[in-house]
């Protein structure tokens, strides 16, 4: 037996016979009120604060929490969007887990002593408050009267108790039966300190892990910032499996078409219920609520924060700094509103469709490439919600906009078929494209060395349309980031259109060995025609 283990259980000895000398049970005729019992955290959350907006999100944190206490998970990480609840959650599943088991010593630990003390001393103050005094509920626990800290204490007449302790904080003596790690990391500057997390990771190995009682289970609750924070660090050990993860995304980003569902039974794009409440209005976040959230967080930190998918700073597949920009129009605007390219080999249409004709549905997007010897220029984007006949009449204006984009490429596939269908006879150049038993990771991945190579050219950020003064490309940001997060982020739709079309423009070319000129696209059309005559 290690020496840990002695220590744990000589305490447990010493705990016990003073609590047999102390009494072990609070005398419930302190108040003359009966205890209540409550079967979820969410149940007791209600009682403690009336005003408590029970979300669906918060409902997956009772479920999970409820498997903790009946010892059916002994490993839970919870992400959730920042503000959402899920710190006040947790605590009161601590209490509620306390008062179901009397015995249970509580370590919780955040990444500065106040805030792990804040942790406790709400926990305490609940208990102090709820006494069956005035109306409050009667949780039956009371605060030891000779221990009776903020930071650290126990309940009258139990060994259970809670002590509070900041990252890198000592727990020497204090074994746990149930451990919380809440907020680990403070900010974004912790997050990118490859120091402090290790600092972190070694204080869960040589500290924590070490106080952990025999089956105790460990919370871990955070909102995502770095792939390699506790969490990402955790899920990556050898022993990453034993994690159960609750990640709930602001927005719900699953892809039904790979029989994937949304932890909330949410529709895609969907966004999460808010247990935020608006103290202007009275009520809570609306979807336009968080539109201007994701807008002011920006690409990066939306992925992150608000939908726990973190990508590494340069980025999984694609790298951030991979991409190369042009600071000048490369077209001229005629009269007509017609954009037009005076000097390039191929210019073409990159089409992504919707899988379902709903608000709530993944985006359309379109694109115009053109390739000028071995570089490929992205001109334009369309990139929506869009239900099907705004599809059409969006497809149909952007073709009139770029009329030299005769080859228009869309995915055979979800709304794409329809729009096919519906628009062949009225656009030419229509080009059903079928990716065969392709993944989108091995379609991007077949086109990632262009863009390492510095051979795929974006508008610049600062680029401005010379009719309106307004930004040409407010999208390139978050075309960057979807493509840094990719497959891990929420969207996909502007990497499978621009990987359709950087395999016609430049890979098919190279395998090949040919070049792709105008006169290939006539003959193209042309077996497209007589295949469907």
């Amino acid at each position: 037996m290690s020496t840990a283990a002695r220590d744990d259980l000589w305490i447990d000895f010493l705990e016990d016979g003073l609590v047999g000398l102390r009494g072990r049970d609070p005398d419930p005729a302190d108040t003359g009120a009966p205890v209540k019992t409550w079967t979820t955290p969410g149940e007791l959350a209600r009682d403690l604060d009336p005003t408590t907006r029970q979300t669906p999100a918060l409902d997956a944190i009772d479920s999970a929490l409820v498997d903790v206490d009946a010892g059916r998970c002994d490993r839970l990480i919870i992400t959730m969007p920042p503000q959402e609840g899920k710190t006040t959650r947790v605590k009161a599943g601590v209490l509620w887990m306390m008062t179901r088991n009397k015995r249970r010593r509580v370590v919780a630990v955040s990444y500065g002593k106040d805030l792990a003390i804040e942790f406790g001393r709400d926990v305490r103050s609940w208990i102090t408050t709820s006494t069956g005094v005035d109306g409050a509920a009667n949780l039956g626990i009371r605060i030891a009267r000779d221990n009776g800290s903020v930071s650290n204490w126990t309940l009258e007449g139990h060994r259970g108790g809670l002590r509070s302790v900041g990252i890198g904080g000592g727990i020497t003596g204090r074994p746990a039966d149930v451990m919380v790690i809440d907020d680990p990391i403070k900010n974004r500057e912790e997050a990118d300190s490859e120091v402090y997390r290790a600092k972190v990771q070694r204080y869960w190995t040589s500290t924590l892990s070490t106080r952990l009682a025999p089956g105790a289970p460990v919370i871990v609750i955070l909102t995502r910032w770095h792939e390699e924070d506790l969490a990402g660090w955790l899920l990556k050990r050898p022993d990453g499996h034993r994690w159960r993860v609750v990640n709930i995304p602001a927005q719900a980003d699953h892809d039904p078409n790979a029989g994937e569902t949304d932890i909330l039974g949410r529709e895609p794009g969907e966004y999460m219920v808010s247990a935020r409440i608006d103290e202007r209005t009275g009520q809570p976040r609306t979807a336009k609520d968080w539109e201007q959230i994701k807008v002011q967080a920006g690409s990066a930190d939306w992925e992150s924060l608000y939908q726990g998918n973190p990508s590494p700073p340069s980025g999984n597949i694609v790298h951030r700094d991979w991409w190369k920009y042009y600071a000048s129009p490369l077209w001229i605007v005629r009269d007509d509103g017609a954009h037009i390219v005076t000097e390039y080999d191929v210019m073409l249409m990159s089409w992504d469709m919707a899988f379902k004709d709903t608000d709530a549905s993944d985006y359309v997007v379109g694109q115009v490439w053109m390739r000028r010897g071995a570089r490929a220029y992205l001109l334009d984007q369309v990139r929506g919600r869009m239900s099907f006949v705004e599809t059409r009449r969006r497809f149909k204006s952007f073709a009139a906009k770029w009329p030299q984009a005769i080859a228009k490429l869309v995915e055979d596939k979800a709304n794409g078929t329809a729009v096919i269908n519906s628009l062949e006879m009225t656009v030419g150049g229509i080009i059903p494209e079928d990716p065969g038993n392709k993944g989108k990771s091995a379609r991007l991945q077949a086109v990632s060395p262009f863009i390492e190579a510095g051979n795929v050219w974006l508008p610049d950020p600062a680029l401005l349309n010379p009719s309106t003064g307004e930004p040409w490309a407010p999208w390139v940001d978050g075309f960057v980031e979807e493509h840094a997060a990719f497959p891990s982020g929420s969207n996909d739709d502007q990497v499978d259109a621009d990987s359709q079309a950087l395999n016609r423009l430049l890979l098919q070319p190279l395998l090949t060995g040919e070049t792709y000129d105008e006169d290939d696209l006539d003959d193209e059309l042309a077996d497209y025609a007589i295949s469907h005559w």
